[in-house]
């Protein structure tokens, strides 16, 4: 038996993204990601006009006469939801923690799917895989897949993506639309991150929070890094600390974007002091636009 107060979550979730996916997202998620593939459906004989790319020659040398194989427009997509629940997830200077606000990204992306009849699954990893839902249609499925991101307990505090991603092309065979929600503060992963683009229609969310790249001059500060537990006091009223500080954490940004662009995966940027839905929306519109 489900407790009261987590259906009343799930129902408050559903009830905030539901405008976004009924208005908005459902029309821009199919008109990126339908029709992108292409499923075998039946051969018929050769009609003069007919590609020769298509001949299927194991027919045609049975029965005498050219045969071409017919493709029909793939439909119905497999959406998979890999979701970082590490402990880095649950800081936030804002509204809201990143790990709430990836939440709802996902349950928009999972209601979008379910209204144009497609499969959701989801992989929560940390630095181990969590918990794996196959993919399944209807909204009961999607529900669950809500609950599991809200209510979830992980054993982990690290962050593992490559091992979440190599998970990922072992138990997906067939290409999907994979999103990866994650603050990616871990590292190692590129080479999975490359292997997953080439298999399935890979697109990176990445979370981050404003104080992940802007310290305020308040005088001394305790910090601690949630995934390990290593606590530093620094005086982030110095100008110099607080230079070197932005500086290491550009360079840091600059590194990871050169490394999305040489595996070819679409990055949608996440910040807690900015509306999700127009960063989603515009990057739905620019690659709409690149598939044109």
């Amino acid at each position: 038996m489900i407790p009261r107060e987590i259906l009343k979550q799930v129902r408050r979730v559903e009830i905030a993204t539901r405008g976004l996916v009924n208005d908005v997202f459902s029309g821009e998620y199919h008109s990126v990601f339908k029709g992108r593939g292409m499923n075998f459906a039946e051969v018929r004989e050769y009609q003069h006009g007919d590609d020769i790319r298509a001949i299927d020659w194991n027919v045609t040398a049975r029965t005498g006469a050219p045969f071409i194989k017919v493709f029909d427009e793939e439909r119905e997509l497999t959406v998979m939801l890999v979701v970082d629940v590490s402990a880095s997830g649950d800081f936030g200077s804002h509204a809201r923690m990143k790990g709430e606000v990836a939440v709802e990204i996902c349950a928009v992306l999972a209601f979008s799917a379910t209204t144009n009849n497609d499969k959701v699954g989801l992989i929560i990893f940390s630095d181990r895989i969590e918990k794996f839902v196959p993919p399944r249609k209807g909204r009961r499925h999607v529900l669950r897949v809500l609950r599991e991101l809200l209510y979830f307990k992980p054993e982990g505090r690290g962050t593992d993506i490559a091992g979440a991603l190599e998970y990922l092309v072992r138990v997906v065979r067939r290409r999907a639309v994979v999103f990866v929600v994650s603050d990616f503060l871990g590292d190692g992963y590129e080479k999975a991150l490359a292997v997953a683009g080439r298999r399935h229609d890979t697109i990176a969310i990445r979370m981050s929070d404003p104080r992940e790249h802007q310290l305020p001059a308040v005088g001394y500060l305790e910090l601690e890094d949630a995934e390990t537990g290593e606590q530093v006091t620094v005086d982030v009223s110095d100008p110099a600390f607080r230079a070197a500080f932005e500086r290491d954490v550009a360079e840091t940004r600059a590194f990871r974007e050169r490394q999305f662009r040489k595996t070819r995966v679409d990055v949608i940027e996440i910040t807690t002091d900015h509306p999700y839905a127009d960063r989603l929306m515009r990057f739905f519109r620019q690659r709409a636009k690149r598939f044109r």
